[in-house]
């Protein structure tokens, strides 16, 4: 039985730098003829982070909104047509089951929606086969196919040579999941991705789930991610669309996973298994704000290893494991005022 590690095991070895400003480090990721991100952030697909606002202001910084598909297939072109006139790079999520099929077509001919985010929890599976398949014999190359979510190498390789050009890796680690207690499966998300970046396919990796800070996202990247896949640090900003409620007096915002009951009944006006909570966040103002905070983490924390460019910190990580007494002498630990 192997051990497996989780984003507090690790720590990155600081090495030489030349690197004298921030402003030298490159954060793009090529999307190919699709575009490029100015920073590997993608907003996850959940009705409490991505909606037009959201996907409109993270298209803004730099970053990729992804629309979530919990609503009809009007609701969903409208918000399609109303961050389509932005300007900025997105993309919409559906299933694979019931109308998703007339879903993305909707999406291709009434709003011209480019990139297509197959999600499911379990993406190493017979149905997203299917309807990677179908939609890449039905529009081609003239879309990009986002498909998961997987844990393994050799999901990740299924499913690159099904036909996907980005894949979403991670199970069970994001922050109101409950996938590994509901049933037991599930792979650290860190773990996953450096297992999967041992694949020699073109497709693009995404890390998805657990990541808490900027410090787990330059982890996340030199372990060989492309991109990283943000939920609860995006949701309770201002364009996040969840209800603003209290909590012992002090406003925050709804923030549930999509499997969880009450994203279910919501949605379905039932449920059935359920991996996922639902929970609140305290209001974090605009999420350009954040954007722009866990940049600067990003472009330090790659400083820190000399690198200029995503290529060259996998290249110069150098990752180290760290005890439970590194992990507390690793956070903050002094007395707050």
């Amino acid at each position: 039985m192997r051990k497996t590690l989780s984003f507090d095991d690790v720590l990155l070895e600081p090495q030489f730098s030349d690197i004298t400003s921030r402003s030298s480090v490159n954060t793009e990721v090529s999307l190919g003829e699709f575009g490029s991100l100015a920073v590997p952030i993608v907003s996850a697909p959940m009705d409490t982070v991505t909606g037009v606002d959201m996907a409109k202001s993270i298209g803004q910084e730099g970053g990729l909104g992804i629309l979530h598909r919990y609503n009809t297939i009007e609701e969903q072109v409208k918000m399609a047509t109303a961050v389509s006139e932005s300007g900025k790079i997105f993309g919409a999520a559906i299933g694979v089951s019931g109308d998703w099929f007339d879903r993305a077509s909707a999406l291709v001919w009434e709003t011209n929606t480019k990139i297509f985010c197959i999600d499911v929890a379990h993406g190493h599976h017979t149905n997203v086969r299917h309807a990677i398949e179908v939609l890449r014999n039905t529009f081609g190359t003239t879309i990009h196919i986002m498909a998961g979510n997987v844990a393994t190498l050799q999901a990740f390789d299924d499913l690159s040579d099904w036909g996907a050009d980005s894949i979403r890796v991670g199970v069970g680690g994001g922050s109101i999941c409950s996938t590994r207690i509901q049933t037991g499966h599930g792979v650290p998300t860190l773990q996953s991705v450096m297992d999967c970046a041992k694949s020699n396919r073109d497709a693009l990796l995404i890390a998805d789930g657990g990541i808490r800070n900027s410090g787990d996202i330059v982890k996340a990247l030199a372990a060989g991610a492309d991109l990283v896949m943000l939920g609860s640090l995006l949701g309770g900003t201002d364009e996040a669309p969840g209800k603003v409620t209290s909590v012992r007096g002090k406003p925050r915002k709804i923030y549930r996973g999509m499997a969880s009951k009450e994203a279910q009944i919501d949605w379905k006006g039932d449920y059935r298994s359920f991996e996922g909570v639902s929970s609140t966040l305290p209001l974090k103002g605009p999420v350009a704000e954040t954007i722009r905070d866990l940049e600067t983490g990003i472009r330090s924390g790659m400083s820190y290893s000399g690198a200029r460019n995503l290529t060259e910190l996998i290249a110069k990580a150098r990752f180290i494991r760290q005890t439970n007494a590194g992990i507390i002498e690793s956070s903050t630990h002094v007395e707050r005022m």
